[in-house]
Protein backbone atom coordinates (compact mmCIF):
# COMPACT_ATOMS: atom_id res chain seq x y z
CA UNK A 1 0.00 0.00 0.00
CA UNK A 2 0.96 3.40 -0.44
CA UNK A 3 -0.74 6.84 0.30
CA UNK A 4 -1.87 8.28 -3.23
CA UNK A 5 -2.81 12.06 -2.01
CA UNK A 6 -4.13 13.80 0.95
CA UNK A 7 -7.51 15.96 -0.72
CA UNK A 8 -8.68 19.41 0.98
CA UNK A 9 -12.05 21.11 0.94
CA UNK A 10 -11.90 24.28 -0.29
CA UNK A 11 -14.42 26.80 -0.22
CA UNK A 12 -13.68 29.06 -3.31
CA UNK A 13 -12.01 26.87 -5.97
CA UNK A 14 -10.55 29.27 -8.19
CA UNK A 15 -8.50 31.29 -5.42
CA UNK A 16 -7.64 28.00 -3.82
CA UNK A 17 -6.20 27.35 -7.59
CA UNK A 18 -4.52 30.74 -8.03
CA UNK A 19 -3.01 30.15 -4.45
CA UNK A 20 -1.58 26.17 -4.95
CA UNK A 21 -0.77 26.84 -8.33
CA UNK A 22 1.81 29.81 -7.51
CA UNK A 23 2.93 27.48 -4.53
CA UNK A 24 4.40 25.00 -7.50
CA UNK A 25 1.41 23.07 -7.84
CA UNK A 26 0.49 22.19 -11.39
CA UNK A 27 -3.01 20.89 -12.08
CA UNK A 28 -3.67 17.13 -13.47
CA UNK A 29 -7.35 16.48 -13.91
CA UNK A 30 -10.36 17.84 -12.80
CA UNK A 31 -14.08 15.67 -12.04
CA UNK A 32 -17.39 17.78 -12.10
CA UNK A 33 -20.22 16.25 -10.19
CA UNK A 34 -23.92 16.24 -10.37
CA UNK A 35 -24.34 18.90 -7.85
CA UNK A 36 -22.23 21.54 -8.43
CA UNK A 37 -19.24 20.04 -6.89
CA UNK A 38 -15.98 20.06 -8.30
CA UNK A 39 -12.53 18.06 -8.09
CA UNK A 40 -9.33 19.28 -9.30
CA UNK A 41 -6.04 17.44 -9.35
CA UNK A 42 -2.58 18.63 -8.65
CA UNK A 43 1.03 17.59 -8.44
CA UNK A 44 4.57 19.11 -8.56
CA UNK A 45 6.01 19.44 -12.10
CA UNK A 46 8.56 16.84 -10.88
CA UNK A 47 6.09 13.98 -9.38
CA UNK A 48 4.95 11.10 -11.17
CA UNK A 49 1.31 11.45 -10.07
CA UNK A 50 -0.79 13.31 -7.94
CA UNK A 51 0.00 14.43 -4.46
CA UNK A 52 -3.43 16.54 -3.63
CA UNK A 53 -6.85 16.75 -4.13
CA UNK A 54 -9.02 20.18 -4.10
CA UNK A 55 -12.52 19.16 -3.38
CA UNK A 56 -15.36 22.15 -3.81
CA UNK A 57 -18.86 21.26 -2.66
CA UNK A 58 -20.76 24.65 -2.96
CA UNK A 59 -23.91 23.55 -1.31
CA UNK A 60 -21.48 22.96 1.96
CA UNK A 61 -20.71 26.39 2.44
CA UNK A 62 -17.96 27.89 3.85
CA UNK A 63 -15.18 25.15 4.59
CA UNK A 64 -14.63 25.22 8.95
CA UNK A 65 -10.74 23.87 8.88
CA UNK A 66 -11.29 22.79 12.60
CA UNK A 67 -8.25 21.12 14.59
CA UNK A 68 -8.35 17.86 13.18
CA UNK A 69 -5.97 18.73 10.11
CA UNK A 70 -2.60 20.27 11.41
CA UNK A 71 -0.13 21.03 8.42
CA UNK A 72 0.89 20.12 4.79
CA UNK A 73 4.81 19.17 4.74
CA UNK A 74 6.33 20.57 1.01
CA UNK A 75 9.93 19.65 0.46
CA UNK A 76 11.52 22.47 -1.17
CA UNK A 77 15.65 22.46 -2.98
CA UNK A 78 16.44 26.31 -2.31
CA UNK A 79 13.91 28.21 0.52
CA UNK A 80 15.34 31.35 0.10
CA UNK A 81 14.44 30.79 -3.47
CA UNK A 82 11.22 29.21 -2.89
CA UNK A 83 10.02 32.31 -0.59
CA UNK A 84 10.81 34.69 -2.71
CA UNK A 85 8.99 33.36 -5.73
CA UNK A 86 6.14 33.21 -3.70
CA UNK A 87 6.27 36.46 -2.27
CA UNK A 88 6.64 37.59 -5.60
CA UNK A 89 3.22 35.64 -6.23
CA UNK A 90 1.63 37.57 -3.98
CA UNK A 91 2.02 35.19 -1.19
CA UNK A 92 2.86 35.49 2.52
CA UNK A 93 5.17 33.18 3.91
CA UNK A 94 6.52 33.77 7.14
CA UNK A 95 10.20 33.74 8.52
CA UNK A 96 12.82 31.14 8.18
CA UNK A 97 13.11 28.45 11.17
CA UNK A 98 15.63 26.15 12.62
CA UNK A 99 13.73 23.70 14.13
CA UNK A 100 16.71 21.51 14.40
CA UNK A 101 19.43 24.35 14.73
CA UNK A 102 21.64 25.99 12.78
CA UNK A 103 22.68 22.21 11.37
CA UNK A 104 19.04 20.91 10.84
CA UNK A 105 16.34 21.98 8.61
CA UNK A 106 15.26 25.21 7.43
CA UNK A 107 11.26 25.81 7.95
CA UNK A 108 9.21 28.60 7.03
CA UNK A 109 5.27 28.44 7.42
CA UNK A 110 1.95 29.22 5.05
CA UNK A 111 -1.24 29.47 5.38
CA UNK A 112 -3.82 28.76 2.41
CA UNK A 113 -7.29 30.78 1.35
CA UNK A 114 -9.09 28.44 3.90
CA UNK A 115 -6.63 28.02 6.81
CA UNK A 116 -4.79 25.02 6.15
CA UNK A 117 -1.35 25.42 7.35
CA UNK A 118 1.59 24.50 4.92
CA UNK A 119 5.27 23.77 6.40
CA UNK A 120 7.97 24.29 3.10
CA UNK A 121 11.47 22.24 4.11
CA UNK A 122 14.94 22.57 2.78
CA UNK A 123 16.89 19.76 4.21
CA UNK A 124 19.93 20.22 5.18
CA UNK A 125 23.09 19.00 3.16
CA UNK A 126 23.82 15.70 2.23
CA UNK A 127 19.70 14.70 3.55
CA UNK A 128 17.84 12.10 1.42
CA UNK A 129 14.82 13.41 0.07
CA UNK A 130 11.71 12.60 2.50
CA UNK A 131 11.62 12.04 6.13
CA UNK A 132 13.25 8.31 6.39
CA UNK A 133 13.67 6.31 9.41
CA UNK A 134 17.42 7.82 10.07
CA UNK A 135 15.63 11.33 11.23
CA UNK A 136 14.45 9.40 14.14
CA UNK A 137 17.51 8.52 15.07
CA UNK A 138 19.64 10.92 17.71
CA UNK A 139 22.68 10.18 15.69
CA UNK A 140 21.02 12.26 13.01
CA UNK A 141 21.51 16.07 12.73
CA UNK A 142 18.62 16.89 11.17
CA UNK A 143 16.71 17.79 14.43
CA UNK A 144 13.57 16.17 13.48
CA UNK A 145 11.31 13.76 14.97
CA UNK A 146 7.96 12.35 15.51
CA UNK A 147 5.06 15.59 15.88
CA UNK A 148 8.55 17.86 14.76
CA UNK A 149 7.25 21.67 13.21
Amino acid sequence: MKTLFVAYRVTDLDRSLDFYTALGYAELGRVNGGDGSRLVILKFPGEPAASLELVHHPVGGRVDVGNGVDYLAIQVDTLAAALERLTDAGLEPGPVQYPGGPRGPKTSWLTDPDGYRIELVEWPPGHPDGITAADFSRSTPTGRGAGAE
